[in-house]
């Protein structure tokens, strides 16, 4: 890999191998949001992660990254991100927000979703919907030429037109051979300006919207996130590859590239 301005430049072998890692973990997304219904514990989502990367005989990546305990993150309701899996069950009405990811041949996939667990209301359909398109305007912008910090210029201008707030604490990040490289990819346009994109990084984008104040506290377990007034996240994320003909979204499961959130 080579390096430019402390970002790592992928070869199409690289990218190849985190194409596939992009695959098993959006693989494990959706087998995640199949199992989905009222009354599930969460543990469960983790556990089914962990069995689905022993089949694929891949590592979960974020398993013990920085002391993470667990696969995967599931983030209810008010958690933003971070989130542990456990004995809480899910209810009629919840959002669940999954982050997840897996090294294959040394390289990292991560993405993530949120799924609406049961009936849920239409202000949170119109949450994860306004999530979910925001991140697809964000990777409009990532393209050859285009200062980094355009994808989140993009993220914010869309997100609160809708009324909505962006997350300011936690960001996007380069992906590779480790699971935060550079560029560090803000969902928010910072007053600084950024590193220009260049064919052959990649980059995963993960906007993280909330119904309300974008300020979030951090509990004691020291990783669940969660809104400061209480009021719901979402939060979704890919992988995206930086080429000549434009963005290239890796983590596509081979039900091929779908939007999740349901509709109203």
């Amino acid at each position: 890999m080579k390096k430019y301005h402390g970002a790592y430049i992928k070869n199409e072998r690289e990218i190849s191998c985190l194409r596939e890692a992009d695959r098993l973990t959006a693989n494990i997304l959706e087998a995640v949001g199949d199992i989905l219904k009222p009354g599930l514990k969460t543990k469960v989502l983790d556990e089914l992660a962990r069995d689905m990367c022993a089949d694929y005989k891949v590592r979960p990546a974020f398993l013990g990254y920085g002391g993470y305990p667990f696969a995967i993150c599931t983030s209810v309701n008010e958690q933003v991100v971070h989130g542990f899996p456990s004995e809480r069950e899910l209810q009629d009405g919840d959002i669940i927000s999954v982050d997840m990811g897996v090294e294959f041949e040394g390289f990292i996939g991560d993405s993530a979703r949120t799924y609406p667990v049961g009936e849920v209301s239409a202000e949170a359909r119109r949450l994860m919907q306004v999530t979910e398109d925001s991140l697809y305007i964000g990777i409009e912008q990532a393209r050859a030429g285009n200062d980094v910090y355009a994808i989140g210029a993009a993220v914010q201008a869309f997100v609160e037109a809708q009324g909505f707030g962006v997350v300011r604490r936690y960001v996007g990040h380069g992906v590779g051979a480790r699971m935060h490289e550079k560029p560090e990819v803000p969902n928010f346009k910072p007053a600084v300006r950024g590193l220009t994109l260049q064919n052959g990084m990649v980059i995963a984008i993960e906007p993280m919207v909330t119904a309300g104040t974008y300020e979030i506290d951090v509990l004691d377990d020291n990783w669940t996130a969660v809104t400061r007034d209480g009021k719901w996240a979402a939060h979704f994320e890919h992988s995206v590859a930086i080429t000549s003909s434009g963005p290239r979204i890796l983590s596509i499961s081979d039900r091929g590239l779908n939007r999740h959130t349901i509709s109203a």
